[in-house]
């Protein structure tokens, strides 16, 4: 048996555009244990009010690369319909739609290790990085 705990995860999303936590995004977890295994989905959960997922699956053991899926198209959308109702003349372009309507993050992991990963979302860029 190995001494070895898995990796674990954890993420939030903040809106930089409105300087607040994005609540209500959907965000599924897949992992794989090497480069040239399939992934497996492991589950998902969705952002709270604080912009948290606090219940993402496990990781299995093994585990060597993890995917985050965030589903950010509906949560855009929403933010879109809001500003226009509020200022409909503050509008630049005159396209409709979500310039990124997902965000998929892929990353390494360590046994043992916990990944924190935040997405620093706006409507027409994000950002990501390992966070604590």
């Amino acid at each position: 048996m190995s001494t070895a705990t898995a990796a674990s995860v954890s993420t939030h999303i903040l809106d930089t555009s409105i300087g607040r936590p994005a609540a209500g995004v959907a965000v599924h977890l897949a992992a794989r244990g090497g480069r040239s295994v399939d992934w497996r989905a492991l589950g998902g959960s969705a952002t709270d009010a604080d912009g948290r997922c606090k219940d993402l699956p496990a990781l299995p053991e093994g585990t060597t690369h993890v995917r985050l899926d965030f589903a950010v198209e509906p949560y855009l959308e929403k933010k879109q319909a809001e500003a226009q109702q509020d200022a409909p003349a503050n509008r630049d372009s005159g396209t409709a739609g979500v310039f990124f309507p997902e965000v998929t993050v892929t990353f390494a992991v360590q046994p043992g290790e916990h990944y924190h990963v935040p997405l620093l979302l706006n409507p027409y860029g994000y950002s990501v990085y390992r966070g604590s």
